[in-house]
């Protein structure tokens, strides 16, 4: 057996070892097990490499076998090779070794969506929606967007050569990387003379700092008197950082989240130890299906310690901890080991991956495995299904025509063009859609002969297919005909009856081309639905109590 091979079983074994060894009790029957289905593994594997008709790959096919093992359990459970712990040394920290860009597919190519303010691919001249060719001499043409990242990535300090296509010109950029930090708070600011904003995105190492001096800046500079906190979208992360988020708005001595697993040393306690910032200003917490784990403790604590309201829609329903263990040869297992409770008891976890459905789906907690729990005021709340919002608000939904130019780049590109073709504005408030930049974005979709098909329209030939099959669309060929008609696209229609969505879109994507992400951001919350109904709140300060205080 090669070098290569027995790596690779070490490491299968290794990972098993860890997975059953290291945290179950043991038992004579349990040891017979593991050591009888690891011998039939090695000699398995032994077979394959010594008889199977074609060379076998020992790295791919043992990591097939180590990731099939692991989706048995949860998503979260993952195993890193040694080339791949920089993946989670980004996940907790925020940071690596790069350019400061998102890249998407783009045809043969990947092109750039977004440049972080202040960074490499930033200061080197590098903008969204210029086409990725070559990093030093390399071609890029061809690789997923995953390999592509990988060559814009390395030590800090190293220095690559970037080719780009920009409005069908090649450049090279040289581009020196450096220690990349996502800012965990992209943006925060005053959505009026007296409401502040604060967009939270992750739960890296020491966001509570970021998220405390924001709250902070906005307290001494204005007239801050009611907060709106944004949780949406955010997926979570470190679960001490939630505690430390909690700690800004209540005081020493409340408990915010505990753990609890099969290992008593994993289990913990996370409490707020410190003088809150300002245990008293109105507070609203904004989530939605993508608010998750760490992102969930903080608003399920704020909504069991009654600190303050929570709106949107019910967060994603993450209750489970995970902690990382080292393996042989550098690589490292991200394990789930424990269940979080939340202040009033209550466990969040959505998904039942314990009890699988006979074909191997996942289901959700069943209604009658789901419990009351109390708000330190005394109101109900459940278990076993994310957190369901004080308020639900459900945002508007894009219409067809809007969803499909949003998707399929047609925003993306046009803002492109923009922004080539037009001088920036003073601020991003200054950025409006007007009847001229509309009409060029009219004639820009002609330009690229852009049709689409709205889902009422494919439900349509669906029945007419039917019916003819079936004989009857003879019978009612004039009824068909007509509604055919009726439901025709008719894009120039289309485009002036859903233009108040589209102008947005087409005026945040601008926007960012300008100012950034922190200026999308800025544009897009202050006429955000769920945002200004968070501020409709706040300001009747009688209805916000009456939400905090229980039902008799």
């Amino acid at each position: 057996m090669t070098k290569s091979a027995r790596y690779s079983v070490i490491m299968l074994v290794t990972v098993i070892m860890m997975l059953v060894t290291g945290f179950l009790p043991q038992d004579q029957s349990r040891d017979f097990r593991i050591a009888r289905n690891l011998d039939m593994f090695f000699s398995l594997f032994r077979e394959l490499n010594s008889f199977y008709v074609d060379e076998v790959d020992p790295d791919k096919i043992v990591r097939t076998g180590i990731n099939s093992m692991l989706q048995t359990l949860d998503p979260y459970t993952v195993f890193y090779a040694e080339e791949e712990v920089d993946d989670i040394a980004f996940m907790t920290t925020g940071k690596y070794g790069g350019i400061g860009a998102l890249v998407r597919n783009a045809g043969d190519y990947t092109v750039i969506t977004q440049v972080y303010k202040g960074f490499p691919a930033d200061i080197s001249g590098i903008r969204p929606g210029d086409i990725l060719k070559m990093v030093d001499e390399k071609s890029l043409k061809g690789l997923p967007v995953d390999k592509v990242s990988d060559n814009l990535k390395g030590d800090p300090g190293t220095t690559i050569n970037v080719t780009i296509e920009r409005n069908g010109n090649e450049l090279m950029v040289p581009v020196k990387r450096e220690r990349v930090a996502v800012a965990p708070v992209p943006w925060y600011g005053m959505l009026n003379e007296n409401t502040g904003y604060i967009r939270f995105t992750s739960f890296t190492q020491n966001c509570n700092q970021d998220v405390k001096a924001a709250f902070l800046d906005l307290k001494e500079k204005h007239n801050l008197t009611q907060l709106v906190l944004d949780l949406r979208g955010n997926p979570g992360g470190l679960i001490n950082e939630a505690a430390d988020i909690v700690n800004i708005f209540v005081g020493a001595g409340s408990e915010v989240v505990y753990t609890k697993g099969k290992v008593k040393q994993f289990d913990a306690t996370y409490k707020t130890t410190r003088q809150a910032t300002d245990e008293n200003i109105p507070l609203v917490v904004l989530i939605n299906r993508g608010s998750a784990s760490a992102a969930e403790i903080v608003a399920g604590a704020i909504q069991d310690l009654d600190r303050g309201v929570v709106m949107g829609q019910r967060s994603f329903g993450k209750g489970l901890v995970q902690i990382t263990r080292p393996l042989s040869y550098n690589a490292q297992l991200k394990v789930t080991t424990a269940k979080y409770y939340i202040p009033s008891g209550r466990c969040i976890q959505a998904l039942d991956f314990t009890h699988r459905n006979e074909d191997g789906s996942v289901g959700f907690i069943p209604d009658s495995l789901i419990s009351e729990f109390k708000t330190r005021n005394g109101r109900v709340v459940r278990d076993g299904g994310g957190i369901l919002p004080d308020i639900e608000v459900i945002p508007p939904t894009l219409s067809q025509v809007a969803s499909e130019l949003y998707v399929y780049n047609h925003i993306f590109d046009f803002a492109t063009r923009y922004y080539y073709s037009n001088p920036p504005a003073t601020s991003p408030s200054d950025i409006v859609i007007t009847e001229k930049v509309y009409n060029d974005f009219r004639n820009f979709l002609k330009e690229r002969h852009f049709t689409y098909k709205t889902a009422t329209s494919s439900q349509l030939s669906t029945l007419i297919s039917t019916a003819r099959r079936e004989k009857y669309y003879d019978l009612y060929e004039k009824e068909f005909s007509e509604l055919q008609s009726k439901l025709a696209v008719n894009l120039d229609k289309d485009l002036e009856l859903f233009r108040e969505e589209i102008s947005e879109l087409l005026e945040d994507e601008i926007t960012e081309r300008y100012y950034y992400q922190e200026g999308a951001i800025e544009n897009a919350a202050k006429k955000d639905s769920t945002v200004l109904k968070a501020v409709e709140l706040l300001n009747n300060r009688t209805r916000y109590n009456q939400i905090l205080t229980p039902v008799k």
